[in-house]
């Protein structure tokens, strides 16, 4: 069951902490390690503890004070509250280079992130097997997400296409998209859109190599 947030307008930050926590967590549990206190949790997650007990309190009690937090039963607990504790079946439009790369990653199935459907507009490409699955015509995509149920889109076709491929995706019915491309893509106001987006990293990482130069 997932655990309810106290509050609706959890921040952003918040979310993307949280699932970090769930990353070295798991590292500490691959470790052997049964409980930790949020300060030693905080440090190896690059934050203060008392940022680690702020973004838990959304959520509820989760350690025992003076004993800390169960290390298994916190990221089962921190899976539940973001609804990461069951399958997500997702679709892909753009079976190029870096499509092939994400079917290849065996992280997103470790993590309940299913890729069940894989879409493309080369008939080419259509019919071809890759990683065990079929690549279909995008104009099937409708049909596909019905069936088996798929939730979320991710683009990662050229950044030319991106838009074609996210009105696929929302005429699909889907209203959670994830964007592997650099074009910025207009959705309806309902549909939840999120941009992986390695040069916003990169130019990040190179202003402050600059700035410690200086």
């Amino acid at each position: 069951m997932i655990r309810q947030p106290k509050s609706k307008h959890i921040p952003r930050a918040t979310i993307q902490r949280l699932a970090t926590y769930i990353q070295v967590l798991e590292s500490f549990a691959r470790d052997g390690v049964e409980v930790i206190s949020s300060n030693p949790l905080a440090e190896a997650c690059g934050v203060n503890g008392s940022q680690v007990r702020k973004d838990l309190a959304y959520f509820g009690e989760f350690g025992i004070r003076g004993v800390g937090y169960q290390v298994t039963s916190l990221i089962a607990a921190i899976k539940s509250s973001l609804g990461v504790d069951r399958e997500w079946r997702m679709a892909l439009i753009g079976v190029g280079n870096l499509g092939k790369a994400l079917l290849n990653h065996a992280e997103f199935r470790t993590r309940n992130f299913n890729i069940v459907g894989i879409f493309d507009c080369d008939p080419f490409k259509i019919g071809e097997i890759v990683h065990g699955r079929e690549v279909h015509c995008t104009q099937d995509l409708k049909a596909i997400v019905e069936e088996r149920g798929i939730e979320i889109g991710i683009i990662a076709t050229p950044p030319e296409r991106a838009q074609r491929a996210a009105q696929h995706l929302v005429d699909a019915g889907l209203t959670s998209i994830l964007n592997f491309t650099a074009a910025r893509v207009k959705v309806p106001e309902q549909v939840q859109l999120d941009y992986v987006d390695f040069f916003h990293h990169l130019y990040s990482l190179a202003f402050r190599h600059e700035q410690a130069r200086t």
